[in-house]
């Protein structure tokens, strides 16, 4: 059986079960339809004959990468064509605030823009630049992650670890809750870390108290992993019980609940870990399962390993990535995709370029070590930029107009009397639906 057979067999043979769900999903989840009004700034009366051009240029959806290589690689033409291609497929980038890389000396954290470099950990403050240069959402990843824990803290008393993180949480608060609006409060809980205080009872809850103490008006997430197995997609499942215990605790700032989707496992394992990674039954079921919450659901860090540069592995991770997205993509409870790692050669425990080590042997990337293209970075550009994009011309009758679109911001080009007059407007979910346009 070839590598196509065996990672998209699941896709293949639900295809007619599941393609209505889906399409039918999109559509109700990801379009709506809006009533414009328009008026004169002044009162006068409209124009006669006149068309509205909508074309719509960002989502509302998260379509986001971690963003951990901005300004990182070995020359300058890599770090142009990186800056020019993150924005032309994701909107929202994962900006890296591990703390044993973020505040190695303690009392002197690298926020500035100029700070000392740490390989795949940009400063805040030059990824937050970017992306408003960019119209990119930028989202706080991690506050309280106790795997990177800085050494200067370890063996530290519960008490001194919870002054610290204090410390930390109004630091971050100061200099960023203006500019991201997402935090992810913890992460990865579900393993051994390294402080005293993480095996104390409330670590996840202080954590999450302290940060809606000092983020008060931000969205607060939740996040880990390893959940993506048959035993666990019940509400037995340790980080589904964390959850519950959570809101039944009384933490109500509790904005969203993310789950990894990292395919790290061996090629020759694909067959059967495709069962449950690659097969749209087992992922809608997790997502019912976690949308019992009534919260809404991130895919936070994404890897679909191509496992090589060949023709063939490149065309399945490509096919997986449209399979997965699109289902992802059409649930009512999620909100954003996040992919991890979006060149080749440059992921996490290996040398750069050594495409046998640590996560780089999984070719997970959308782009190749050289920079160009693989097929999976072109699926998603055409999938979010072409086929869940709306354009139209919309006619305008005694000053009211109607369209239906996907969510998010809109171009207007307002045609009136052999003018263009521009302007623009905002689909959203939750948003009113009667917009008004003055012109």
């Amino acid at each position: 059986m070839s590598r196509k057979e065996t990672a998209l067999r699941y896709f293949a043979n639900q295809s007619d079960s599941t393609k209505t769900r889906i399409a039918s999903g999109i559509e109700l989840n990801r379009k709506g339809s809006a009533n414009i009004r328009l008026k004169t700034a002044d009162g006068s009366p409209l124009p006669e004959n006149i068309t509205l051009e909508l074309n719509q240029k960002n989502h509302e959806f998260k379509f986001g990468a971690n963003i951990f290589m901005l300004d990182e690689f070995e020359c300058q033409e890599k770090n142009a064509i990186y800056r020019q291609k993150f924005p032309e497929i994701f909107n929202l980038a994962t900006v890296p605030f591990y703390w044993s890389d973020l505040e190695p000396e303690r009392g002197k954290p690298r926020y500035a823009a100029d700070s000392p470099k740490v390989y795949r950990r940009p400063a805040p403050d030059l990824c937050v630049s970017y992306c408003k240069e960019n119209g990119i959402e930028p989202k706080c990843h991690c506050l309280n992650y106790d795997v990177f824990l800085p050494k200067w803290l370890e063996g530290a008393t519960v008490t001194e670890h919870k002054n610290a993180l204090i410390k930390r949480f109004r630091e971050i608060a100061e200099r960023y809750g203006a500019d991201i609006p997402s935090f992810e409060v913890t992460n990865e809980t579900i393993q051994n870390c390294k402080s005293k205080f993480f095996y104390e009872d409330d670590f996840v809850e202080w954590s999450f108290r302290m940060a809606d103490r000092y983020f008060p008006g931000n969205r607060l997430i939740i996040n880990d992993y390893n959940v993506w197995y048959p035993e666990n997609y019940t509400n037995r499942h340790p980080y589904y019980m964390q959850i519950e215990r959570l809101l039944r605790e009384g933490i109500t700032h509790l904005d969203s609940v993310g789950i990894q989707f990292h395919s790290f496992f061996p090629k020759e394992n694909e067959e059967r870990s495709a069962a449950q990674r690659y097969n749209p039954e087992t992922l809608f079921k997790m997502m019912d399962l976690y949308a019992k919450f009534g919260l809404p659901e991130q895919i936070t860090e994404m890897t679909i390993p191509a496992y090589s540069d060949t023709e063939e592995d490149e065309f399945v991770q490509a096919e997986l990535l449209r399979n997965v997205y699109t289902t992802f993509f059409s649930h009512p409870a999620m909100e954003a995709v996040i992919y991890w790692n979006v060149v080749d050669g440059y992921a996490a425990f290996a040398p750069q370029g050594d495409m046998t080590a640590g996560e780089n042997k999984y070719f997970g990337g959308l782009l190749r070590f050289d920079m160009s293209e693989k097929p999976g970075y072109k699926m998603l550009k055409q999938l979010i930029n072409e086929e869940w994009h709306t354009s139209a011309a919309v006619p305008v009758k005694d000053g009211a107009a109607s369209f239906r679109g996907f969510y998010g911001e809109y171009d207007v080009k307002v045609h009136a009397d052999g003018k263009v007059i521009p302007a623009t407007l905002n689909l959203s979910k939750e948003g009113p639906k009667n917009l008004t346009i003055t012109i």
